[in-house]
Order: structure tokens, then sequence, then C-alpha cells
């Protein structure tokens, strides 16, 4: 009798672990999806925000090869004091580009030797789409890392797959031996395996958003 009974609690043991792995079988495969999928969504968004950032620098080149050449043509017609013409080429600065020039032509460049040698070189020379290119590739390198990290944590979870199901095997398994020592040591098995795997899932994050 007490045989029987040692076996029963190993069956009843055993059909308890094996539910409890099923679900959480199926709750770490779930989280796997949905962390696969936040990576996806991270590497979409960081491929946006580098595209945007590849337009916005190409925008800050052009604006960039539109001020060198006006400058060009202005500050030529500032050397040979031709008044009308250097008015003309200053009415077509771009807005951001006016106040460097204004600041360089306050150092006396002509006279100073320590004035910066061109506009470009003033810290009031500013782009706003170069400084909008280095925000959206900051907010890139973002996303690629939040990439990262999702699939690290999809990874993590689909070996709590492979665990769980690993303690499936050993609680099945303790059902078929023939001894009840070797049934209490693969019953053991599953069951460790099980609580440190559970341990590990209960510290992971969570996605459920839609």
């Amino acid at each position: 009798m007490s045989g029987d009974h040692g076996t029963d609690r190993v069956a009843l043991i055993a059909t308890v672990l094996l539910a409890f792995a099923t679900v959480a079988t199926a709750w770490s495969g779930y989280q796997a999806s949905r962390w696969s999928g936040e990576a996806t969504k991270a590497t979409m968004r960081g491929t946006a925000a580098r595209l945007e950032s590849t337009r916005a620098s190409n925008l800050a080149n052009a604006q960039a090869q539109v001020d060198v050449a006006v400058f060009t043509q202005w500050v030529d017609a500032y050397a040979k004091g031709e008044t009308q013409l250097r008015d003309f080429y200053f009415k077509r600065f771009r807005a951001e580009f006016k106040p460097a020039v204004v600041a360089w032509i306050a150092t006396m460049p002509v006279k100073n030797p320590n004035a910066p040698l061109t506009p470009f070189a003033m810290p009031q020379y500013r782009s706003a789409a170069r400084d909008d290119a280095a925000r959206l590739e900051l907010q890139a390198d973002g996303w690629a890392g939040t990439a990262r990290t999702n699939i690290q944590r999809s990874t993590n979870y689909v070996l709590c797959v492979v665990l769980f199901a690993a303690s499936l095997f050993f609680a099945g398994m303790s059902t078929k031996l023939p001894s009840h020592r070797l049934r209490v040591a693969m019953l053991a098995m599953g069951v460790v395996v099980f609580l440190a795997t559970l341990g590990w899932l209960a510290s992971s994050p969570v996605s459920v958003s839609v």
C-alpha cells in the first residue's frame, strides 16, 4: 500500500507539474512572439528615423553649398568695394546665415589677422537641418538599441520555452519509469528545472501591448 501511495503521490505531483509547465510554456511562447514583434517595430522606427536623418543631412549640405556660393559672390563684391552688388548678395543670404556674416564682419576680417577666415567658422553659423539630422541620428541609434534589447528578450523567452519543455519531459517520464526511486529522481529534476525557469521568468519584462 505504501508503494502505491508513493506512486500516486508522484503521479499527482507530475500531473500538477505538467499543467503548470504547459501554461508556462504557452506564456513564454507568447512573450517570445510579442518581444519579437516589439523588436521589429523598433527596427522599423529606427530605419524611418535614419532615413529622415539622411534627408535632413542632404538638405543641410545643399543649404551649405548655397551659402558658400552666395558668400563667394558677396565677398568678391565686398573686397572690390562694389556696394550695390554687395548689398544685392547680402539680401539673398539665408536667414540662418546672415547672423554669422554680420558677426564675422564685426571681427573686421580685412584688418584683424586673428579674425576667423570665413563666417562658416563663427559660432553664429547654425543649421536647423543639420541639427535635425543629428537629433534623428541619435533617435535611430536609440531605436536600434531598443531593437537589440527586445531581440534578446525574445531569445530569453524562447530559452524559457525550451527549459519548460524539459520540465515537461521529466514530468512525463517520471510516470513511466519502473523504479519508484527513478520516478522520484526524474520528477525532482523536472521540479527543479521548472522552479528555476519560473524564477527567471518572473524577473523578465512583459509585453502585452496591442
